[in-house]
């Protein structure tokens, strides 16, 4: 298996419930073993058209899925959330990013590990150093990264995918 990081993010609807329901798709997934989630911290947007707050995280899995399956899960997530792709860096219900597989360095068309932006975004770094603290260091780019009371729930017994 291959630890791998994804970071999630929604700023429609129910935020709350999307980050839960992707976190549950993975749990639902036979070959992903969720293993550490990251507290909630909320963001203003950044780039792109006028939106309302993310709700951002991260969650460290262990997987058995290559990265483009990987990857392939993540949209699906994204899917099951209703997500509409209507402009570059747009308002979303959810998204979903491979940030790190492993050590695996990747540049392709659809998929670059790590994700090119990464350690440029205090969105990603606060909960990536929640979950894998000695890949982040301490002092990262945290300003405008608001914790909150919002928290997610580790895999539920019986945690399917939402369709």
């Amino acid at each position: 298996m291959i630890r791998a990081h994804l970071a999630l993010g929604s700023n429609l609807g129910d935020r709350r419930a999307h980050l839960q329901g992707a976190i549950d798709a993975m749990c639902a997934h036979d070959d992903v073993r969720v293993v550490a989630i990251s507290k909630v911290y909320e963001t203003d947007p950044v780039g792109g058209p006028e939106q309302g707050p993310y709700l951002n995280a991260v969650v460290a899995v262990d997987t058995d899925l290559d990265p483009h399956a990987l990857l392939g899960l993540a949209q699906e997530c994204e899917r099951d959330a209703h997500r509409v792709r209507a402009e570059r860096w747009g308002a979303r219900t959810l998204d979903v990013d491979v940030l790190l597989y492993g050590d695996l360095r990747l540049d392709e068309a659809d998929l670059t590990i790590p994700h090119p932006r990464m350690w440029e975004r205090g969105f990603v770094l606060a909960p990536l150093h929640d979950v894998a603290p000695g890949l982040v260091g301490e002092s990262g780019p945290w300003e405008g990264v608001r914790e909150t009371a919002v928290a997610l729930e580790p895999c539920r017994k019986g945690s399917r995918p939402p369709h």
